[in-house]
């Protein structure tokens, strides 16, 4: 029974960390900024991929591992000799995920930049609709392009968290105190990118931003400089939610396409967002507890659930 609790407790923990982080993100732009980012999947899905892509090639030519093979076909073989490496030294496991973390984010930062830069003048619904079809682009190329991510077969991750579960207390396994550990970690992360997100809009540039939200022609006639702090909010807000596509593909060691949806990595924010209120950074990490956790005890309790409810959970 405590097994299966403390199963239940790490998927809620494990998915509900990079949805606060992205929906965090997404009231950064919209709630504060009022850019309509209908393809958060854009930033969500680019940050897990370079993880994906890069990092496991990387030390695989460090190491001296499948020189001549390739790399996408032959992933689980290579990540599994890494694995053997990075379990029994925790300095490099570290540095790895630091690495990771500081490159997703300036590629994110990058995605942010190219997709706001072009169109940063335009209007809140037709900005709405370049994002969304931003965000499209990026999942047919990882769909399609077998090098970058296997296409629809996936890649998996070198894990910067294996080190911990050499290190197993209170009774749990070794891989349930590698995931316990990891998810530890991804909660500080998102405590630390709540803290940010926090001050940030309550500095003065959050006031700016509310600003060209509630009217941007008076904001033009203060002399504040719209479409710069539109790119700037983008810029930022794409840079969090790639760390919140990372921090989901590194928990699980895989990364695939089609686990990057619209409809999970731009919709569901939505609806969080909507939950929680617009402008409120608290609201909306409670509007995504309230919605993760509602999900997630349907999905596991659903059987037990169809007896007491008038339709199919």
């Amino acid at each position: 029974m405590l097994n299966s609790l403390l199963l239940f407790v790490l998927n809620l923990l494990a998915i509900l960390t990079p949805y606060i982080i992205v929906t965090l993100s997404l009231n950064l732009e919209y709630g504060f900024g009022g850019v309509p980012n209908f393809g958060k999947t854009l930033a969500v899905a680019g940050g897990a991929f370079i993880a994906g892509f890069l990092p496991g090639r990387v030390l695989a030519a460090i190491f001296g591992i499948g020189i001549g093979i390739d790399y996408a076909t032959n992933n689980s073989l290579i990540i599994q000799q890494i694995d053997s490496i990075l379990i029994s030294n925790p300095l490099l496991s570290i540095g790895l995920l630091i690495s990771i973390i500081g490159l997703v984010m300036l590629f994110g930062a990058f995605l942010g930049l190219i997709m706001a830069y072009p169109v940063a003048k335009l209007r809140s619904d037709y900005l709405g609709m370049v994002f969304l079809a931003a965000g499209q682009i990026i999942l047919v190329i990882g769909n399609f392009y077998m090098p970058l991510v296997g296409g629809p077969f996936g890649v998996t991750l070198p894990d910067p968290y294996l080190w911990l579960s050499n290190y197993p207390i209170l009774g749990l396994t070794p891989g349930e105190m590698r995931n316990v550990s990891a998810i530890f970690i991804m909660l500080i992360i998102a405590l630390c990118v709540y803290i940010y997100v926090q001050r940030l809009t309550t500095s003065p540039l959050g006031r700016v931003l509310r600003a060209i939200r509630d009217d941007e022609n008076s904001a033009l006639a203060l002399g504040k400089d719209v479409q710069r702090k539109r790119i700037l909010v983008t810029i930022t807000a794409s840079s969090l939610a790639a760390l919140a596509g990372t921090m989901y593909g590194l928990y699980g060691t895989y990364v695939v396409s089609s686990s990057f949806s619209r409809a999970d990595w731009t919709f569901l924010p939505w609806v969080m967002l909507i939950i929680g209120g617009a402008a409120n950074n608290k609201g909306v990490v409670a509007g995504t507890f309230i919605f993760v956790s509602v999900r997630q005890v349907i999905n596991y309790f659903r059987d037990s659930l169809a007896p007491l409810l008038p339709f199919d959970p």
